[in-house]
């Protein structure tokens, strides 16, 4: 019909969009690591060993993501 407007185009990812994915990738992967850091200490009865090495790899892997994916 002619009084349809026309589809837009798709706008472009904004800056923001990296920006929430690199703050996802980052916490993700220290909520993850270092929970299950936790586990593995409180299984093995550790002193927050393994939550610390979890922790410290979770940022490692965000990280990683972060490059990898976002090309930053």
């Amino acid at each position: 019909m002619a009084d349809d407007p026309s589809p837009k185009a798709p706008e472009p990812n904004s800056g923001a969009d990296a920006g929430w994915s690199a703050v996802g990738y980052l916490l993700g992967g220290m909520i993850v690591w270092g929970g299950a850091g936790w586990l593995l200490d409180r299984w093995l009865g550790l002193p927050d060993v393994g939550l610390l090495i979890g922790l410290i790899g979770g940022t490692i892997a965000g990280v990683y993501l972060i490059v990898k994916r976002l090309g930053a």
